[in-house]
């Protein structure tokens, strides 16, 4: 199948800014949004997170859809038409997550709709998969793009881990960054939205997509060896499609989120595959900034992508970026911006 989808536009509500450009401007300048929240640690200490500065107290379900909401407004504001004419997929935690901050995927999607008056065309779904959950979107809609479904596709994503059920299960399992504990995350909370079509000289163009399952995920009952040969397949299935070699890449952006296993994963997956002489390649990572932003990652770091190479600042083209969920899901884009030099 042919990977035609192209990013026109892109929205975001983020823990240091209420839209994309200052969204990206923060993270591109290496501001956070981490802050003492109201969860208190195993030790009596305060935990650390990265929540939405929203002008309201708006909290569980409702806040999740008034940040999803103004995240595709913005991307759908950009491109007139798109209002009438966009499916939409919205990106979402797993089903079975500890702490997940909404219920229902449909009614979530229904309360978003009423918030910003828009009504999904038919083809609208949901993909609850967690962090990568984007890459499978990804899939999705340059299949609903190839087979004229619909001009548009919003690929949206909204998630947060600042919930009490969260951070006390995360915090249980020793897996939240604190004084006693330096290999954990940070919880945090972000929206974000790209509006893709089919075909546009101005976009950042997907090339390639990779999706596998590692099979010794950092839940690991097995207690198999960690090769990363999950992501190493993601990247090369992507690199294949795109008919380029790992040594060709610009930069990559990843969502390492802070424990040492998402680092291994990525170094291990780019060792095994680069050959030969090749430039310095860059990795960007939104949870530096962010914290553990879960589904709605994928769409930050496209929207990331296509601000820094809209602006100029892009490390390198093509970009690759890379996901992976607790449960062993993989996901490797490679996007570039006109002509790969």
């Amino acid at each position: 199948m042919s990977a035609m989808l192209d990013i026109v536009s892109v929205g975001m509500v983020t823990a240091v800014g209420l839209d994309a450009p200052s969204s990206c401007a923060a993270m591109r300048a290496r501001l956070d949004g981490f802050q003492d929240t109201q969860f208190v640690g195993s030790s009596s200490e305060w935990i650390v997170g990265a929540p939405v500065p929203l002008p309201h107290n708006w909290i569980g379900e409702e806040r999740m859809a008034r940040m999803a909401a103004a995240a595709i407004s913005e991307s759908l504001a950009q491109v007139p038409g798109a209002w009438t004419q966009a499916v939409v997929i919205l990106c979402l935690a797993e089903e079975d997550r500890r702490g997940r901050p909404y219920g229902e995927g449909s009614a979530l999607l229904g309360r978003i709709a009423e918030i910003i008056k828009f009504e999904p065309r038919a083809g609208s779904q949901i993909v609850a998969y967690g962090r990568p959950s984007g890459h499978l979107a990804l899939d999705l809609a340059r299949r609903i793009l190839a087979s004229n479904q619909a001009p548009f596709v919003v690929i949206a994503g909204v998630d947060g881990y600042l919930t009490k059920a969260a951070v006390s299960h995360y915090l249980s399992a020793e897996r939240l960054l604190t004084p006693d504990n330096p290999n954990g995350f940070i919880p945090g909370e972000s929206a974000a939205a790209i509006l893709c079509c089919k075909a546009n000289n101005d976009a950042l163009r997907l090339l390639g997509l990779g999706l596998t399952r590692e099979q010794a995920p950092i839940y690991n009952a097995a207690d198999l060896p960690m090769r990363a040969d999950g992501m190493t397949d993601a990247y090369r299935l992507a690199l294949d499609e795109t008919k380029i070699d790992m040594n060709h890449l610009g930069y990559r952006i990843s969502d390492l989120i802070g424990e040492q296993y998402w680092f291994k994963q990525s170094a291990l997956a780019s060792l095994r595959l680069l050959r030969g002489r090749h430039e310095f390649q860059d990795i960007w990572s939104p949870a530096e900034s962010l914290g553990n932003i879960g589904a709605a990652v994928v769409p930050v770091m496209l929207g990331m992508a296509w601000m820094a190479a809209r602006k100029g600042y892009a490390a390198g083209n093509p970009v690759l970026i890379e996901a992976s969920s607790d449960a062993g899901i993989c996901g490797a884009a490679v996007l570039a911006s006109g002509a790969i030099r």
